[in-house]
């Protein structure tokens, strides 16, 4: 017997999410040191001597579990973005809450739509309930809005957007956004995916849509430009009413001490997130001088990451670089296969890809 027929159809024929290989993986595989990871989207920087003094003092207390309804943390957010706590559910990492979305509302009967070139974890979490996943053709590796609405139906239960969108930085201005969900039927949920927000330009205030769209959740995360990417912390903000049934399915304590403390400290830190995009904006700027000496093109990015073509077989050239003590991210399972995705370093680490890169395509910088 095979414990495969035991399970869900739509659970066996999943492909599980791989995330980005750690530095001490491949420093056991090549026996080599030094090595720069520029393929998870992680903050550089590392997380302020603030919050680090914070998560010391509240790991005193790991014997007890944590506040399961997350009060101080709620609190903060409800100062930060002017809303009720009971709009607020908490999540370990932005994906949880996307995944409870998905198993609150979605049924084998219904679709969820997104874009081609969308966030994995979509396709994901739609297969994994045993729902239909309809995919838009994308426009510029972006987001086509106009031609997603005309994929919506009476089955459309979900409909994800990522802005900025992962894998490809792309962005969308807050009149497209609004003259979508505008025109969504009240009965389908628009979850908009802000993971990357702060990276942005800022120009969109996507929060006080919740009071003229309550068919809008808003999801966002500590794990990006907040560097608390190790302590899996997001959240979804939303109509009371959605924010009470996401919590219904939400697992008691899904948010640990750490990551609640922590998490409350970074959101007060303004003249952190202010030197975060800075430096992202730097890196941003290094990596596409790089691109443009070694002829290679790239995905205007919002995020802090960018995607670049480079003209050979993306899973190649990775491993190539690999050996060369540089990780980054092939994206052909998103349909693209000579891109690799590039995370936003510090200074000296995208000198070293960019570096490394140009002995694996033979070309000069």
């Amino acid at each position: 017997m095979s414990f495969c027929d035991l399970a869900l159809d739509c659970v066996t024929q999943l492909q599980p999410y791989v995330p980005g290989k750690p530095v001490e993986e491949l420093e056991r595989e090549l026996g080599i040191s030094n090595i720069v990871k520029l393929a998870s989207n992680e903050n550089p920087a590392g997380p302020s001597e603030k919050v680090l003094a914070v998560i010391a003092k509240a790991s005193k207390e790991i014997t007890r579990y944590p506040d399961g309804n997350g009060f101080a943390l709620k609190t903060a957010l409800t100062d930060k973005h002017q809303l009720n706590t009971d709009q607020i559910t908490l999540g370990n990492g932005s994906n949880d809450v996307l995944e409870l979305i998905a198993r609150a509302f979605v049924t084998p009967d219904d679709e969820v739509l997104f874009s081609e070139y969308a966030f994995a974890v979509y396709s994901l979490v739609t297969q994994a309930i045993g729902a239909k996943a309809v995919i838009s053709p994308a426009r510029d590796y972006g987001h086509d809005l106009p031609a997603m609405s005309t994929l919506i139906s009476e089955k459309t239960k979900l409909i994800f957007i990522a802005n900025p969108n992962n894998p490809t930085g792309t962005y969308l201005t807050g009149d497209q956004l609004a003259a979508f969900i505008s025109q969504v039927p009240e009965q389908t949920l628009v979850v908009l995916d802000e993971a990357y927000v702060e990276y942005g330009d800022q120009d969109i205030d996507s929060i006080a849509w919740l009071k003229k769209y309550p068919n809008l959740i808003i999801t966002r995360t500590f794990s990006k430009a907040y560097g608390l990417a190790g302590l899996r912390v997001g959240y979804a903000l939303s109509h009371p009413e959605v924010a009470d049934l996401l919590n219904r399915v939400r697992q008691p304590f899904n948010v640990n001490s750490l990551a609640l403390a922590a998490a409350v400290e970074a959101l007060e830190d303004d003249d952190y997130i202010v030197r975060t995009k800075q430096l992202n904006d730097a890196g941003m700027q290094q990596l596409i001088v790089g691109f443009d000496k070694l002829a290679l093109k790239y995905i205007p990015s919002k995020g802090n990451f960018i995607t670049v073509d480079v003209k050979k077989n993306g899973d190649e050239i990775f491993q190539v670089l690999l050996q060369q003590g540089v990780i980054v991210r092939a994206v052909g399972n998103y349909g693209l296969p000579q891109h690799l995705r590039v995370s936003i370093g510090l200074e000296s680490e995208n000198r070293r890809f960019l570096e490394a890169l140009s002995i694996v395509l033979g070309t000069s910088l």
